[in-house]
């Protein structure tokens, strides 16, 4: 009688935590902190919503080419490796055996078993076994960099939906301190979120992209209010 083992590891998350983490993050922090050195300069509050409006454009459509192209030169490489792998399979089956025995050997069997092993996942699945052995290929669900695109946009467009907002309806005179205390309250909850479903210690999530928001909308603040002040 065989058991189902239904025990779920965080790990099955990092992907797509990764990616959402990564777009909404870099959606308030690169705008935020874009709007704060912007209002610094005592730039008028159109000319803030303009630039703000120009950042989340530039960003979301730089988060979705850089999203596309590392998926799809990842996926042009994993390719690369299997159709080799395949070719090695079919000219050397005994020098493949050999190989994913000796991987087995390192690992910690003793070369009976490991062969043993060998033998019996190659003539399961050869490539398989090499593929996730050797090469340390997993997953081979079908890669879509289109669709990563779309989402590393769309979670950057989110995250920098928020900073602007708060400069839309936040009286000019408090503009700059309503948009940093916003976007450091947004990065706090997603640093506390992301940590809490990874399963990390919340403070140190919170901690982490509490610091660096701060001193990122700092640096640009300092900045532009320097060239406002050069001005």
């Amino acid at each position: 009688m065989s058991v189902f083992h239904g025990e779920q590891h965080r790990s099955q998350r990092i992907g797509w935590l990764r990616a959402a983490v990564l777009g909404a993050n870099d959606g308030i922090l690169s705008t935020a902190s874009l709007v704060v050195g912007v209002a610094a300069s005592h730039a008028a509050h159109q000319n803030i919503l303009i630039a703000g409006v120009a950042g989340l454009v530039a960003g979301a459509m730089s988060m979705a080419a850089g999203e596309y192209v590392s998926v799809s030169s990842q996926a042009d490489t994993e390719r690369a490796d299997i159709d080799r792998e395949r070719r090695e399979l079919a000219t050397d089956q005994e020098g493949e055996k050999k190989e994913l025995t000796g991987i087995y050997i390192r690992r910690g069997l003793d070369a009976d078993l490991a062969k043993k092993v060998a033998d019996q996942l190659m003539a399961k699945d050869a490539l398989g076994a090499h593929l996730r052995d050797e090469l340390g290929i997993t997953d081979m669900a079908p890669v879509r960099p289109v669709q990563a695109a779309l989402t590393s946009a769309l979670t950057f467009s989110v995250g920098a939906a928020l900073p602007l907002l708060v400069a839309l309806v936040a009286p000019a005179p408090r503009l700059l301190a309503f948009v940093t205390a916003a976007s450091l309250l947004s990065l706090v909850l997603l640093g506390a979120v992301s940590s809490y479903v990874g399963g990390a210690r919340i403070s140190i999530g919170v901690l982490r992209v509490a610091f660096w928001g701060a001193f990122a909308m700092a640096v640009t603040a300092g900045i532009g209010a320097l060239f406002g002040a050069s001005v």
